[in-house]
């Protein structure tokens, strides 16, 4: 690919990315492929438009401290997970959660936060990396102070997440700059991109609005096919230049989109890019764990595997039906998704296919890779959904 900057990231980030990967070799589309994330909270001391948790108030079954260590307990008995995401909400507004954090590292996890960053100050940030914190990602919506703001719904979230930003470079810990990309934002990524790159991140994860939760009310500003295609092809080119790795969210197609653009989309060159990029990673690698003990796919799959108040975490994740067949993309998946050649190192995004078609193994309705093949089927997306502005 040309990535110009590899040893410019490498002198800068290498060292404190080991122990957030944790072992995990590989690139998914929500980052590292073996690790949960864990909606420890409903709460949040923001309004974001397109929040997929609908986050405010707590929900009133929460786990509770002694639920949660518990769980935390289970787990650590998945032998690939030793990295664990808290993210909410605003993980930070839950009153036990350095005791969760604690826990977690004398368990043997490194605890990565996904935050808002308005909370963060280089107090707080010494307190996180003392109870194991070694990543955190802060969420980052625009370059524009205003635009960023309209998004948190908050007229001082640009400023507080930026004050959040220096604190956490200042302690010492990896810094990885979240973003979703839309209609209301799309016009300054290319800023952004340049910002946290500028501020030392190590890592950049570029999600997709995908129409659920509050991002139900904002479908206008989804992303559409051409838009889809117009942002891999961005990144891609972007990420030549810049020492920060970004790592596209809810859309998989970035990796045949590289594959096809440095025609090593062959032979040996297959085989090793199936055995470190994974593409959609929800169920393969990835769990997500509501505040109140269900296990899902992934945010933005809504379906629940089970939940670790009923039965263990590790029987959950290995035995049930839709683990399995996210897991089998090889068999299971439809349409040109199914029939597509890359779909072991991409699976299409089936949060996407799930909010706009109600299947979660249905094609994705934004894949650009096969648009000419899938063209005449789409007109039954558009039917069914007709607000997602999925035209092509």
């Amino acid at each position: 690919m040309g990535w110009k900057s590899f040893n410019k990231w490498f002198l800068r980030h290498s060292i404190k990315s080991l122990p957030v990967a944790a072992g995990a070799v590989g690139m998914g589309c929500i980052g590292f492929p073996a690790h949960p994330a864990w909606e420890v909270t409903g709460a949040c001391n923001l309004r974001c438009i397109h929040c997929h948790a609908q986050s405010g108030r707590p929900a009133e079954d929460e786990l509770t401290t002694e639920e949660a260590k518990r769980f935390i307990d289970k787990l650590a008995e998945v032998d690939e997970f030793r990295m664990l995401v808290y993210t909410g909400g605003e993980p930070l507004v839950r009153p036990d959660i350095f005791d969760l954090l604690e826990h977690s590292k004398k368990a043997g996890f490194a605890n990565v936060i996904a935050t808002n960053g308005t909370l963060i100050t280089y107090d707080l940030a010494k307190r996180l990396k003392k109870a194991g914190v070694v990543g955190a990602a802060i969420s980052l919506d625009s370059s524009e102070r205003s635009v960023h703001n309209r998004i948190r719904s908050n007229e001082k979230a640009f400023e507080l997440a930026m004050r959040g930003i220096e604190a956490i470079r200042k302690a010492g810990i990896l810094l990885q700059i979240n973003t979703t990309a839309m209609e209301y934002n799309f016009d300054t990524l290319d800023e952004l991109v340049g910002l946290a790159d500028m501020y030392g991140s190590g890592i950049m994860f570029m999600y997709q609005l995908v129409p659920v939760g509050r991002g139900e009310k904002i479908n206008d500003a989804t992303l559409d096919l051409r838009d889809n295609e117009r942002l891999i092809r961005f990144l891609y080119k972007k990420q030549r230049n810049i020492s920060t790795i970004i790592e596209p969210v809810a859309g998989p197609q970035y990796w045949p989109h590289l594959m096809e653009s440095t025609k090593k989309n062959e032979g040996i060159w297959m085989d090793i890019a199936r055995q470190c990029l994974y593409g959609r990673a929800a169920g393969r690698g990835f769990v997500y764990i509501k505040a109140n003990g269900d296990v899902w796919p992934c945010p933005f799959v809504e379906i629940s595997a089970g939940n670790v108040r009923e039965m263990p975490f590790k029987n959950i994740w290995e035995k049930a039906e839709i683990f399995k067949n996210l897991r089998d993309r090889e068999n299971t998946l439809k349409g040109t998704c199914g029939d597509c050649r890359y779909r072991g190192i991409c699976g299409g995004c089936r949060g996407r296919a799930y909010a706009l078609t109600g299947g979660y193994l249905a094609e994705d309705p934004s894949c650009f890779i096969n648009k000419e093949v899938s063209a005449p089927v789409r007109h039954e997306y558009i039917l069914k959904a007709v607000d997602q502005r999925l035209l092509i």
